[in-house]
């Protein structure tokens, strides 16, 4: 029989296995002090789940592969294979990458937003708390419209002009699919 457990038909109290297993733990915790082994176990498990993690990310989730500007990235996730294969089909496809409608310009705000947009989707697909028909984030589409703004600035600045400034213009009032043509 194990040391402080008892098998169900000796009617055990809770308080029985949750007292002893207790002292036990007390116990091991004493040992680990006196051999001066606890600084490195109590460092080594968030180590090495953050070992993990990184494999993880960069091996199976092919992590690494976002940090490119290569369509097929995006890709890598079966919720993004219509927007892959509208921009294939898009006129957008001899011009731009995703890179360059859905990150901001300048190196940080590009990573920050890719590793914001990371995080967001990692965090989705590993509780499964995604929608099949992915939507654009507000913050996202904000991205989105001032790169298209930026790139057709010489037609965007006619169209801004003649409107008030809190009556912003959205491309994609008109030009929903523009850069995924479905």
């Amino acid at each position: 029989m194990i040391p402080g457990f008892r098998l169900a038909g000796n009617n055990p109290r809770a308080s029985d296995f949750s007292h002893s297993s207790l002292e036990r733990f007390r116990a091991t915790l004493d040992v680990m002090k006196e051999k001066g082994i606890i600084a490195p176990v109590l460092l080594g498990i968030p180590l090495g789940l953050l070992i993990g993690l990184g494999v993880y990310t960069f091996g199976y989730a092919k992590g690494g592969s976002y940090m490119t500007d290569d369509p097929k990235a995006c890709a890598n996730c079966h919720v993004m294979q219509d927007q892959y294969a509208g921009w294939l089909k898009s006129s957008h496809r001899q011009v731009a990458v995703c890179n360059d409608c859905h990150t901001p310009h300048g190196i940080i705000p590009k990573y920050f937003t890719k590793a914001l947009n990371g995080f967001h989707h990692s965090l989705a697909f590993t509780s499964g708390r995604f929608p099949d028909d992915i939507l654009i984030t507000p913050r996202n589409h904000k991205v989105a419209e001032e790169a298209c703004m930026k790139c057709h600035e010489e037609i965007t600045a006619g169209i801004r002009s003649t409107r008030h400034q809190d009556n912003q213009v959205s491309c994609t009032t008109c030009h929903r699919n523009v850069g995924h043509a479905h």
